[in-house]
């Protein structure tokens, strides 16, 4: 099965290609752009350095959020797109998740987040379990001091993972303390290469009714529909 990846919900832009399950190219940038410029070249790369055309890919993997409203855009609508025009399956699998796929440790807490500003996070909670990632709590977006202190009552060493780790990492050390660990600043970037691989084993999804998983509303809609309730 081939499978390309494509991952703009965050700061980090990620495209892969993988061919029976084994990953044949992986591009990232982790800089500060916008991805409608970069995602197209990237898929052009990737796909002409694993000399595979467009006809040959079996399936689309989208990570669908939580993250960059317009970064979530952007990568969904692309991979709606290609797989609408191909003709085969999407899968889509939560940017939270993937990034908990960089930790291999076993009897930890996993926590995945990215900053969604004054004091909020998208957040979930994930478990290693012989080697298959399991949520423990969903994903959503909540102040990260109330989070930590739901972290903290499981009482287990929790390892924590961002792009945006320096903004909180101070917090977390005073709420944890030991409990909170921080691995290498690699594994704090998504590996659109494991997207490609969790492609392959997931359920497809209904492309038509195929959503990004925002979490919360974009601010401007939702004070458009308080002010459609208060006029009734």
């Amino acid at each position: 099965m081939n499978v390309l990846a494509i991952d703009t919900s965050n700061q980090v832009l990620g495209v892969a290609v993988s061919k029976d399950g084994e990953v044949k190219a992986e591009y990232t940038a982790n800089i500060k752009r916008n991805h409608s410029v970069g995602l197209m070249p990237a898929i052009d790369h990737v796909m002409q350095e694993t000399e595979t055309t467009p006809a040959q890919l079996d399936r689309i993997a989208i990570a669908k959020g939580p993250g960059s409203y317009t970064g979530v855009r952007i990568g969904l609508a692309t991979a709606k797109t290609m797989a609408w025009t191909l003709k085969i399956p999407i899968v889509a699998i939560s940017s939270l998740e993937l990034l908990a796929h960089n930790v291999r440790q076993q009897n930890v807490l996993i926590s995945p987040f990215f900053d969604a500003r004054r004091g909020l996070v998208y957040t979930g909670l994930y478990e290693n379990n012989y080697d298959r990632i399991h949520v423990k709590k969903e994903d959503q977006n909540i102040l990260m001091e109330q989070w930590l202190d739901e972290v903290q009552s499981y009482q287990k060493p929790v390892i924590f993972l961002s792009q945006d780790i320096k903004k909180h990492q101070n917090l977390i050390k005073e709420k944890l303390a030991k409990s909170a660990i921080f691995p290498p600043a690699i594994d704090h970037l998504p590996r659109p290469g494991q997207l490609a691989l969790l492609g392959v084993e997931r359920n497809e999804d209904n492309l038509h009714e195929l959503t990004p998983n925002y979490i919360r509303l974009v601010e401007a809609e939702a004070k458009w529909l308080k002010e459609q309730e208060r006029n009734g």
